[in-house]
């Protein structure tokens, strides 16, 4: 019998806490019907390896390419008619996202977001509040939670992404491109804890980084709307 759902998890580094998200995954009643695939972003430790363990397919790219493209592999890799997307570090609260497929499932939406308690870390959310100020002005809907990596989706909402190779505002693109396609979503509340960067070195590194390609996607499909 085919597969309808495949679940896939970009991963960039994450030997310390793949390992905990995909058993919870694979352990799950619910998802015992879907096919997990990892997709290995070029890490430079022992990712792909632990992976192995646990995932149907492992998809190494040799070389970092971003989440975007990440995510676009896994999803080449797979004829499916629904697809989950997990992050790598969510470690036992990748079980929640269930909630997420089984109200795609219910035809109730295209597209279902985690929307996950305030960070216990911090972080000061400039990132998130651009995507959210900037898919406002653009669709006029508001997202409480625009950077959510837990998304459910429909094929239909897959074909609707019209560029995946856009790193780390693959969440604001996804959510626009959707939209834009006049296909419904719904923001599921979750109680879906994962790696804080805070106020590190790393964590400035990373929302700079993510902050950046946000400008950039969402400059340019202001220019596609006008």
């Amino acid at each position: 019998m085919k597969e309808r759902t495949a679940i896939i998890v970009p991963a960039y580094n994450e030997a310390l806490y793949i390992s905990e998200t995909l058993r919870t995954l694979r352990e799950h009643p619910s998802f015992l019907d879907c096919r997990l695939i990892v997709v290995d972003d070029g890490s430079e430790d022992n990712t792909g390896m632990l992976a192995e363990a646990w995932a149907d397919d492992v998809v190494r790219l040799y070389k970092n390419a971003g989440k975007g493209r990440a995510l676009r592999r896994g999803i080449e890799a797979v004829d499916v008619d629904y697809f989950l997307f997990v992050d790598a570090d969510v470690g036992m609260t990748a079980r929640y996202t269930e909630c997420l497929l089984n109200v795609v499932r219910s035809g109730r939406c295209d597209m279902a977001i985690a929307c996950p308690p305030a960070a216990e870390q911090g972080g000061f959310g400039l990132a998130k509040r651009l995507a959210r100020r900037k898919i406002r002005q653009i669709t006029g809907i508001t997202v409480q939670a625009p950077l959510s990596g837990q998304r459910a989706l429909t094929r239909r909402a897959v074909e609707a992404v019209e560029e995946w190779d856009v790193g780390f505002g693959i969440e604001a693109a996804m959510t626009v491109d959707v939209l834009q396609a006049g296909l419904p979503i719904h923001e599921v509340p979750l109680a879906i804890r994962h790696r804080e960067h805070g106020k590190s070195l790393r964590g400035f590194w990373h929302r700079g980084r993510q902050y950046l390609a946000i400008q950039k996607v969402m400059a340019k499909r202001r220019e596609i709307e006008r």
